[in-house]
């Protein structure tokens, strides 16, 4: 009897090791290199979510790429949740504009104005899921989204 409860005692022991690495390793990665988001809704279509409501989109977020404010515009990316209806807004230095595929379905910056680069979250890279849809993220520009003559300050 006594040899199993040395037996018990050392597996609780070592379990408890590992998870009190494991847990905050797993933690850190998540907040600071990436994470997995699923998107839901229209407002990325047709870039994710091409069927609607019958599928979402799972992708890889990059915490990491965002950490230098490295993001080019056409790039998807998730912001910290947080109204410009101006045709021609100025977007202030530090700042970024932010908009949907989907127009007449996005709360983007034509809603809530310019975005400070400190509420940058990730920068989207990867459709995960569905697997028929793996595929690496490419920034794109549609044609008609040129954006305005820049005013050098």
């Amino acid at each position: 009897m006594a040899q199993s409860q040395g037996w018990v005692r050392r597996y609780a022991k070592a379990f408890c090791k590992g998870f009190f690495v494991a847990v905050p390793v797993a933690v850190t990665f998540l907040d600071r290199v990436a994470c997995v988001a699923r998107v839901e809704g229209a407002s990325m279509q047709p870039s994710l979510n091409p069927g609607g409501s019958q599928s979402s989109d799972v992708v890889l977020l990059n915490h990491w790429k965002v950490r230098n404010f490295e993001v080019q515009r056409g790039d998807i990316v998730s912001l910290v949740t947080m109204g410009h209806k101006n045709r021609y807004v100025k977007v202030p230095r530090g700042h970024i504009w932010v908009e949907g595929d989907h127009h007449g379905h996005s709360f983007d910056s034509n809603s809530f104005g310019p975005v400070s680069l400190g509420l940058l979250h990730a920068h989207a890279t990867h459709i995960l899921w569905p697997p028929e849809r793996w595929q690496k993220l490419e920034s794109v520009l549609p044609p008609e989204r040129l954006p305005v003559q820049r005013e050098e300050e």
